[in-house]
């Protein structure tokens, strides 16, 4: 059932909340550090280990697949509502780190690119065509 697949969200939310909450702490800084990322580490993890082990019904991957594709934009818009103008007016690190951030993604992306003289990847097959044991 697809409620299987929000159930499955909603524990994966509750845990990366308490685990960013107590990494806040640890840190000394009073607010929540990556719950709403480690929360999508979870969720995927959990996806993909329920998968391979059966227990992921296909009404379950449905709602657990249509709940993660809505995550993102709640990640973007969460992360939108950050403080950004008192981050601007507390020092120029905020800005130096977005700009290092972007550079070095940049980076990274053009070396991948580059070294990867690779053949392109097979057509991708349709679960349904694999045997049950193959995932």
């Amino acid at each position: 059932m697809i409620i299987y697949g929000v159930a499955l969200l909603a524990i994966c939310t509750l845990a990366g909340v308490i685990t960013g909450d107590m990494l806040g702490v640890l840190l000394g800084v009073k607010s929540n550090v990556g719950g709403v990322g480690i929360a999508m580490i979870l969720l995927i993890c959990a996806r993909l280990y329920r998968g391979r082990h059966g227990g992921l019904s296909k009404d379950c991957e449905m709602g657990v697949g249509f709940w993660g594709a809505l995550y993102i934009p709640v990640v973007v818009a969460m992360a939108a509502q950050q403080n950004v103008v008192t981050a601007l007016h507390g020092g120029p690190v905020a800005v130096i780190a977005a700009i290092g951030s972007v550079l070095i993604c940049g980076a990274t992306i053009a070396l991948i690119s580059r070294t990867h003289k690779g053949e392109p990847l097979p057509p991708e097959v349709p679960v349904t065509a694999q045997p049950l044991g193959a995932r």
